[in-house]
């Protein structure tokens, strides 16, 4: 610390200096101007930590804030005093030139730092190439900008826009810029379509942005336009050719096979016809499903290669995701209230096992839980009695495969899935599933493997999958990788929650609040009201369960008040008041004004529902999330949708206790989980989640099998593991 503080003084004394310095030399009145133009802009990068102290700090290391600061006022300071002491540099011209060179490259510096095209930590480089460059004035900058990469090299090029090598300078720091930024191509091109690497350049944008060359090929007197109709790229020269043809989109997922020669447009055009209002549906999407097969090996190869158009607008993976929901998981979905599997299912007879399996992964956020049970179904099938899901993945190179896993696992399918294998390729797979974890900053993957562990009845997978997760541990510990740590640490201790004996307090060891119980208190307002809304949507479900809803609360504990638009229900002691929206015709959108309504009306009392329940098919969940309050503390949902829909409500709001599950909601269900919760609340109980299951448990026991089932698939928050995972997480986070 002692030599801290000596460093720190040190540079103070020789800053103090440097600028005294400058304050003692004779400036002429006429140049004044250009040296203020230069403080103006070292003033506004020393904002850029959002304090003006003349002092950067750019993070907790002291040594590089010292360099960044000595960088911006001593380098720059010393620059100034250079070239007003230089007397080789005799004319006024030239000297205001260079203090013009200084201030336009911490302009555009500055602006680079603010459109996040450079760090801040550049600046010492930058000033450093900047004092080597005037120091040999009036020498071309073309070295200084072959030299350095893309962001420094366009700073330097247009900072020295009256350097003899400017032109050079410009074309070398957009040739340099355009490799890195080929998205930016097509739009810039217009000044440079003569130069010797035009036609290279617009080879990158079609390569990887060949949508966009298509838009551009059509535009013919276009810069880019006429670059792509006379390039002599084959790539190139095929989307010009395209930008001729009919249906020409639905030739890019396979442009990589055609410009390779792999296929030919004859091949494709077979199954075209006459696009999209007429063309062989089945036969397309498989040829996309085959052709993604190919690509992904590419893909995952020792020396990886990237297909053209595999990624994108256009390109084969949202072409195959297209095709897919409209051909295959819309159908179904829409005919989801038909009894006759064989009608409702008949847009899939001629699909293979394979076809199947990318429908279910492309659609994950679309299929409804029933399409998914019978397709899944379907698929087995399709696989026949002797056929093996292991050589399914390997057919397909395991691409999605942790998506199906975890679909197959949220839908009570996965025992089935590994069963058709041998234990061998199940224990290696699942060691897959949870591998590599702390590779991505995306959760999912971590949140998958937490829900699908929560969904496996089988003990001996579970106890092999919480095996597989201490391994990684010990392994993150090894590699001392902070993040794998704590992603596994926790997965680990929310597993082992799960086993009372083991006598884990998730709330102590992840830092979340209580997932076991919800204080009433915590559910009040500052009046001492428990504030719930039911979100009702106008479908035939929802108009057949409302009344059975309304139904459910006695006169004798319940006030009922029916407006135009909602019904409010008030208890008669315990102050719980609930507000649900009329189940209006959701075809004319009367369901969506009567929920804008009912919220304006509650905000107008200055109500703010702690408990949310959406009663509706999953399809409609987004217009529930959107709209529903950020105090909630309790939100049940029904029918979840996945990790999509629960990190949007965690968003909202960070410390809710989802319940939800993996099939429909039933109404025969959903009541009497309202029906416990507002009694408990009227008693003034706390809601204790784990007493709450083992009573409704024991309800729906004695009744039929099917509701028993169906009630099995409810998810309670202390075993919502995925939302667990995510709340922990980002504690931990925080806290770090």
């Amino acid at each position: 610390m002692k030599s801290l503080f000596f460093i720190i003084g040190s540079f103070f004394s020789f800053y103090t200096v440097a600028v005294a310095a400058s304050d003692t030399i004779q400036i002429p009145v006429y140049r004044q101007y250009f040296h203020d133009k230069i403080s103006n802009e070292q003033n506004l990068i020393d904002q850029l930590d959002s304090q003006k102290d003349s002092f950067i700090t750019a993070g907790a290391n002291e040594e590089i804030n010292l360099q960044l600061t000595h960088a911006l006022f001593g380098k720059i300071n010393e620059l100034e005093e250079w070239i007003e002491e230089n007397d080789k540099i005799e004319k006024n011209n030239d000297k205001v030139k260079l203090l013009t060179n200084i201030e336009g490259a911490l302009r555009l510096f500055r602006e680079g730092v603010a459109q996040n095209n450079i760090s801040l930590l550049d600046l010492p480089h930058v000033a450093t190439v900047l004092e080597n460059i005037i120091h040999q004035y009036p020498a071309s900058v073309v070295p200084f900008v072959e030299n350095e990469n893309a962001e420094v090299a366009q700073i330097i090029a247009f900072a020295f826009q009256d350097n003899v090598g400017f032109t050079e300078a410009k074309n070398k720091a957009y040739f340099k810029y355009s490799i890195n930024h080929p998205d930016k191509i097509l739009f810039s091109i217009k000044p440079y379509v003569n130069e010797y690497f035009a036609d290279s350049l617009i080879y990158l944008a079609c390569k990887y942005y060949p949508s966009d060359a298509f838009s551009n090929a059509q535009s013919i007197n276009s810069p880019a336009g006429q670059l792509i109709q006379s390039s002599k790229y084959p790539l190139v020269k095929l989307i010009a050719e395209l930008s001729k043809t009919e249906n020409a989109l639905m030739y890019f997922p396979f442009l990589d096979d055609l410009a390779s020669g792999k296929k030919n447009i004859e091949d494709i055009k077979k199954f075209i016809e006459n696009g999209e209002s007429a063309y062989d549906s089945v036969g397309y999407y498989k040829l996309l499903v085959n052709t993604e097969i190919e690509y992904y090996k590419r893909l995952t190869a020792p020396v990886p290669d990237t297909p053209i158009a595999l990624f994108g607008a256009n390109g084969l993976r949202q072409t195959l995701k297209d095709k897919a929901i409209r051909h295959f998981i819309n159908p179904i979905n829409n005919l989801h209230e038909e009894e006759n599997l064989s009608i409702r299912f008949r847009a899939l007879d001629s699909l293979r096992a394979i076809d199947l399996y990318y429908m279910m992964v492309m659609g994950e956020n679309d299929i409804y839980t029933s399409s998914y049970k019978h397709s899944f179904n379907r698929f087995i099938q399709k696989l026949g009695a002797k056929g093996k899901t292991d050589s399914l993945l390997m057919k397909v190179n395991f691409d999605y495969f942790k998506k199906f896993i975890k679909m197959a696992a949220n839908f009570n399918k996965l025992d089935t899935f590994l069963k058709k294998m041998p234990m061998q390729s199940s224990e290696s797979l699942m060691r897959a599933f949870v591998a590599n974890l702390n590779q991505s900053d995306n959760l999912e993957d971590a949140m998958d493997v937490a829900d699908s562990y929560s969904s496996i009845s089988n003990l001996e997978l579970q106890k092999r999958i919480l095996n597989y997760v201490v391994e990684n541990e010990k392994i993150n510990i090894y590699d001392n990788n902070t993040r794998g740590i704590l992603v596994y640490n926790l997965l680990k201790n929310i597993f082992l929650s799960g086993d009372t004996s083991k006598h884990i307090d998730l709330t102590n060891i992840a830092g979340i609040p209580s997932i076991y119980e919800m204080e009433k208190k915590t559910l009040q307002n500052d009046s001492g009201v428990v504030v719930e809304q039911v979100f009702f949507y106008g479908d035939k479900d929802g108009k057949t369960y409302f009344t059975p809803f309304l139904n459910s609360f006695s006169t004798k504990e319940w006030q009922i008040t029916k407006k135009d638009e909602w019904v409010e229900i008030k208890s008669l002691k315990g102050k719980v008041w609930i507000f649900a929206n009329l189940p209006l015709e959701s075809d004319d959108n009367l369901d969506d004004s009567a929920q804008v309504h009912l919220n304006r009306y509650l905000e107008s009392l200055s109500l703010s529902p702690s408990i949310v329940i959406h009663r509706g098919h999953s399809y409609w969940l987004p217009g529930t999330i959107n709209r529903m309050s950020g105090n909630a503390k309790i939100v049940i949902i029904g029918s979840c949708g996945g990790y999509k829909n629960l990190n949007k409500i965690l968003e909202i709001s960070p410390d809710a206790h989802i319940i939800s599950t993996k099939e429909i909601g039933a109404g025969d269900i959903n009541a009497p989980i309202l029906n416990y919760l507002n009694q408990a609340l009227i008693n003034g109980n706390n809601i204790t989640w784990r007493a709450m299951w083992k009573n409704l448990t024991n309800s729906f026991s004695k009744q039929n099998k099917g509701l028993l089932e169906s009630w099995e698939n409810y998810i309670p928050p202390y075993r919502n593991l995925g939302t667990i995972f995510i709340k922990a997480y980002h504690k931990k986070m925080q806290a770090l």
